[in-house]
């Protein structure tokens, strides 16, 4: 199998280079990524429990859908493809962009560009990605973060942060 090539960037997020996943992430290089938080018409958000052969954070709960920007996709592009590989799924309505991360720990290295879309599937979960998928209220989200912090992912929960500091949330 094919391993992915990313671009790898500079801190202001210029495209670099480019190098294997495996070197990537081995080598702690900043690259990008997309994190897509889709809500249904009760502000519920779908949440994914992720596949236990995943690299990093096996097991744990993120946003919706997650992914690498591939070599040369920009962001919404991305988020598109990866809506499409793990969700099995397009939404009706235009993605709309909240706002961008900076690589750090937590992010591991990615700009991480973070979109919301109103839609309510069907999904068809990819299974090599995605164990499980649930759809969660907001204030109860926030809850059980708070509670069990490391069964979430720490890039979800900066997000959850900076939706919160961004009032784009109330609990």
């Amino acid at each position: 199998m094919q391993e992915d090539i990313f671009d790898i960037v500079d801190e202001l997020d210029n495209v670099i280079g480019q190098r294997a996943r495996s070197e990537v992430h081995a080598e702690g290089l900043r690259h990008r990524a997309v994190h897509i938080l889709v809500f249904n018409e009760e502000n519920e958000v779908f949440m994914q429990k992720r596949s236990m052969s995943k690299d990093t954070w096996p097991g744990a709960w993120d946003g919706s859908c997650t992914g690498h920007v591939d070599t040369g996709e920009d962001y919404k592009q991305a988020a598109y493809r990866e809506m499409e590989e793990e969700l099995g799924w397009q939404p009706a309505n235009e993605l709309e962009f909240l706002f961008k991360l900076n690589p750090c720990e937590e992010t591991g290295q990615e700009f991480i560009e973070v979109y919301r879309v109103q839609g309510n599937g069907p999904f068809r979960l990819n299974m090599e990605e995605i164990e499980v998928g649930e759809w969660m209220d907001l204030p109860n989200l926030v809850q059980r973060v708070g509670f069990t912090p490391n069964r979430f992912t720490s890039s979800f929960r900066l997000i959850l942060d900076r939706m919160q500091a961004l009032d784009l949330i109330s609990v």
